[in-house]
C-alpha cells in the first residue's frame, strides 16, 4: 500500500447519546492494525446529554505518541447528514478515503484493513469510478434482553430484510444501497455530499445521487460492522415507521429506489378489503396465510430461544406495520429529527 504524508483515510463518527457503547468504539479504532499514520477519527457530537463526551474526553486523554489522530467536533445541527457534511470540512487534504460508523457499532482491530482490501477487489471489478463499498451490518448479538434478541432474530429473517442496511449477501457485488461506506472523498465533492433535507435515509439518497452521477457502488461481505439494536418494542416501532417514512421520501426524488415488496402489506390489506366489501367468504385467508408464515418463521428461530416461537412473530408484525404507516405518512408530512438514535 502506498505511504501518504498525512492519514490517506478518516472515520467519521456522528454521536448523539452514545455513552454505552462510543468508548469501545474509539479503543477498537485507535488500535487498528492499519498504520496509525495513515488513518485519523473524527468524532461529530450533536448535543450529547448522558456522559458521551466525558468519555471521549477521558479516551482522548490517555491516547499515546502511537495512537492516530482523533479529533471532537461539535455537530450544532446534530443530524448525521449535517455531521457527515461538516467533517469534509474537517478534514485534511491527505484524506482520500471517509469511512462511515455510528457511534453504537463495533468493529474487528482490522476492520480499516479490511475496508482497503475490499476497495482494492471492487475496483479491479468496477465497470465505472468506483464511489464507494459497503459492509456487511450484523447484531452484536447480545442475549441480556429478550427484546433485543427478537429483534436481532427478525431483522436477520428473510421477513425482516429488504435490499438495505440489514441485508444478508456473502460475496462482493454492486448495489445500489451499501451500508456503513468506504466512500472516495473526491466522490463525495462532487455530489456536493449529504443532502440535510433527509434526517434519516441520507445515505441511500447519497447513493442513488451517486449512481446518477455515473459512479458505481458495491458491498462486501468483509469486513463486517456489528451494530447495537433497540432493545424495546417502542424504539422498534419508531425505528420502522421513520425507516418507511424516509423510504417514500426517497423514492418520491429517486423512482427507481421504489421496491414492491415493501408495498406487499398494504396490498394484502386493499385485497382483503376488496374481498370482503365483495362479500366473498375467504375474505381473511390472505390474513390468515400471513400470520401462519409469521409463526413458522418463529418456530424456526424457536431452536436458539423457545420466546422466538412468540417474540419473532412480535417484532415482524410490528416491523411490517410501522415501516407500511411510515411509507403512508411519507407523503403527507415533511419530516422532523428523531427523538432517539
Amino acid at each position: 500500500m502506498e505511504v501518504h504524508e498525512g492519514p490517506m483515510l478518516a472515520t467519521v463518527i456522528p454521536l448523539y447519546n452514545e455513552a454505552k457503547h462510543v468508548e469501545g468504539l474509539v479503543n477498537s479504532l485507535v488500535t487498528q492494525t492499519m498504520d496509525h499514520t495513515q488513518h485519523m477519527v473524527l468524532l461529530l457530537d450533536g448535543g450529547s446529554t448522558d456522559g458521551t463526551l466525558e468519555i471521549i474526553k477521558r479516551v482522548l486523554e490517555g491516547l499515546g505518541p502511537e495512537s492516530p489522530i482523533v479529533r471532537l467536533v461539535e455537530n450544532p445541527l446534530r443530524t448525521v447528514a449535517h455531521a457527515r457534511n461538516l467533517a469534509l470540512q474537517h478534514l485534511p487534504a491527505s484524506v482520500e478515503y471517509v469511512v462511515e460508523l455510528l457511534g453504537h457499532a463495533d468493529i474487528s482491530d482490522d476492520h480499516l484493513e479490511q475496508r482497503m482490501l475490499a476497495w482494492d477487489r471492487a475496483e479491479k471489478l468496477a465497470q465505472k469510478p468506483l464511489a464507494g463499498v459497503g459492509c456487511k451490518v450484523e447484531g452484536l448479538n447480545d442475549t441480556s434482553s429478550k427484546r433485543t434478541m427478537w429483534i436481532d432474530a427478525a431483522l436477520s429473517s428473510p421477513l425482516g430484510q429488504s435490499d438495505g442496511q440489514f441485508s444478508t449477501f456473502d460475496a462482493l457485488e454492486p448495489t445500489q444501497v451499501p451500508a456503513f461506506v468506504t466512500h472516495r472523498k473526491s466522490s463525495l465533492e462532487a455530489v456536493q455530499g449529504w443532502d440535510t433535507s433527509f434526517l434519516t435515509s441520507q445515505d441511500s439518497d447519497l447513493s442513488m445521487r451517486l449512481l446518477n452521477q455515473g459512479y458505481s457502488l458495491y458491498r462486501a461481505p468483509y469486513p463486517v460492522v456489528k451494530m447495537a439494536r433497540r432493545d424495546t418494542l417502542f424504539k422498534w416501532w419508531k425505528m420502522g415507521h421513520r425507516y418507511g417514512f424516509w423510504r417514500t421520501k426517497v423514492v418520491l426524488r429517486h423512482p427507481r429506489r421504489i421496491r414492491a415488496i415493501e408495498w406487499l402489506p398494504w396490498m394484502g390489506v386493499v385485497g382483503s378489503m376488496i374481498l370482503l366489501w365483495g362479500n366473498v367468504a375467504l375474505w381473511w385467508l390472505g390474513a390468515a396465510a400471513y400470520v401462519g408464515v409469521l409463526m413458522v418463521e418463529g418456530l424456526r428461530h424457536s431452536r436458539r430461544h423457545p420466546s422466538l416461537l412468540l417474540g419473532l412473530p412480535l417484532c415482524l408484525f410490528i416491523l411490517h406495520t410501522s415501516f407500511s404507516i411510515g411509507l403512508i405518512d411519507g407523503f403527507v408530512r415533511r419530516g422532523r429529527n428523531a427523538s432517539d438514535r
